[in-house]
């Protein structure tokens, strides 16, 4: 079954038969279950048959022999370096940068930022990802014609406009490239970003902050951002703590760790609790490889701070392994969601990779088999990344009044599926998860 032959249906549509991995509160599969869908809201959810009558003209899909999960939510992805796959290998991070990608991102020109979007947007939709959060968009990259791009082709979008400031890189003792258009990546050019396409395509483009990454600017620059993002209720994200050196320099610029610096500029909540007057400012830090941890960990927890773990990056570059179940078992948890990077320093964009290497990835560095089990990976990419874009009322698992819907074809004897999932349990069992992670090749979403 084509994408398009399920967008194009009308307003009702009743997908029935299917296994459905909810990833709700009480992680129900439903066996041989049905999703009643309304426009773009799921208005019943539960086993076959359907009790009800269905409207004229409402589509009935089989899906029979499919799994049916929530859309995938990539919140550390970054949309114009699909471009730049292959070009930059075997670097560590700071010469990857440097030597490689801020050059290359500096002479963007014309459509070639709105042409690497639209690449990267179909494979993350090829995949199964139908919400992502880009961490860095330069002005080279053309954001206003990104916003209307990702707007065009039906994806869910928190696109994050680069906020630089004139000593981000100091400690490195570079110049990066990309400086010459700093005055187009100030704070007011990303308030007016904000005030003119957050909202916009129905409510799927949301704009938030990418901070640059802390190399050696004052704090005071940072605390400025932090104070615009709390007034205009704008959601941040920044690169934190992601190689060895970037701890160093938290440590040897502004004598602090990198939540202390996070917390001292403002950019998260003082606590968890705390009443945000404006609106929502979530914050999302990418990588946090390198960290204090028996300071930083709590403070991600306390604040809700949320992590977007990237384990095929960090792995590639070299950076490192991030103490993701260290972060998971602290109480409280801290919020951890995934993302795959950019193309160069991932060379994909499919989620599914990244949920089955975050599966495997700790059990083995921490001689732990018990660590991160799917059940665990596949929160990661769905409620998880809900909940650090404070999107988790509406996406992020099957529920009724929520949105969005992805098939899954599994490429296996449904018969031995079943015995796997067990058709008696109401409960996400590993070794069902696993075929899901595994073998899983989505054939049609909604967003």
């Amino acid at each position: 079954m084509a994408f398009t032959d399920v967008v194009s249906a009308g307003n009702c549509k009743l997908f029935y038969g299917a296994t459905i991995i909810t990833v709700n509160q009480k992680r129900q599969i439903i066996c041989n279950g049905y999703i009643r869908v309304d426009c773009d809201r799921i208005t019943a959810i539960g086993k076959c048959p359907y009790p009800d009558a269905l409207p004229d003209g409402a589509r009935e899909i089989d899906c029979r022999g499919k799994i049916i999960i929530p859309g995938l939510i990539n919140t550390h992805a970054h949309l114009v370096q699909s471009l730049l796959r292959g070009l930059a290998e075997d670097l560590p991070l700071h010469n990857w940068l440097c030597d490689a990608i801020w050059p290359l991102e500096a002479v963007f020109e014309g459509e070639d930022g709105v042409n690497a979007a639209n690449l990267t947007i179909m494979e993350m939709l090829k995949t199964g990802t139908t919400c992502f959060l880009d961490p860095m968009l330069t002005y080279r990259a053309g954001f206003d014609q990104i916003c209307n791009t990702m707007g065009e082709m039906g994806i869910r979008g928190c696109l994050g406009k680069l906020v630089k400031f004139t000593e981000t890189n100091r400690q490195l003792s570079i110049s990066d490239p990309r400086d010459r258009d700093l005055l187009a990546m100030s704070i007011p050019e990303l308030v007016k970003a904000h005030q003119t396409y957050h909202g916009s395509h129905d409510g799927r483009t949301h704009v938030w902050a990418a901070a640059g990454t802390p190399r050696g600017a004052p704090i005071s620059q940072y605390l400025e951002l932090g104070e615009t993002c709390a007034a205009y209720g704008i959601s941040a994200t920044m690169h934190c703590a992601e190689a060895p050196r970037d701890r160093e320099i938290y440590h040897d610029s502004y004598s602090c760790s990198a939540m202390e610096f996070i917390r001292g500029a403002k950019l998260c909540a003082a606590h968890k609790e705390e009443p945000k007057e404006k609106g929502t400012h979530n914050l999302v830090l990418a990588h946090m490889v390198n960290l204090d941890e028996e300071i930083d960990i709590p403070l991600l927890a306390s604040t809700g701070t949320s992590v977007a773990h990237n384990p095929t990056s960090n792995l590639k570059l070299a950076s490192g392994v991030a103490p993701v179940p260290a972060m998971l078992a602290h109480d409280p948890p801290v919020n951890v969601s995934l993302g795959t990077d950019g193309a160069p320093c991932s060379n994909h964009y499919d989620m599914f990779q990244e949920m089955h290497l975050a599966g495997i990835l700790h059990k083995g560095v921490n001689h732990d088999a018990g660590l991160i089990p799917a059940e665990t990976a596949l929160e990661m990419a769905t409620i998880n990344g809900a909940k650090a874009l404070g999107l988790d009322a509406e996406i992020g698992s099957l529920e009724e009044q929520k949105r969005q819907i992805l098939w899954c074809s599994i490429h296996m004897a449904w018969e031995a599926l079943e015995l796997h999932l067990g058709l008696a349990s109401s409960k996400v069992t590993r070794s069902a998860l696993l075929q899901v992670l595994s073998m899983a090749v989505p054939v049609a979403m909604s967003t």
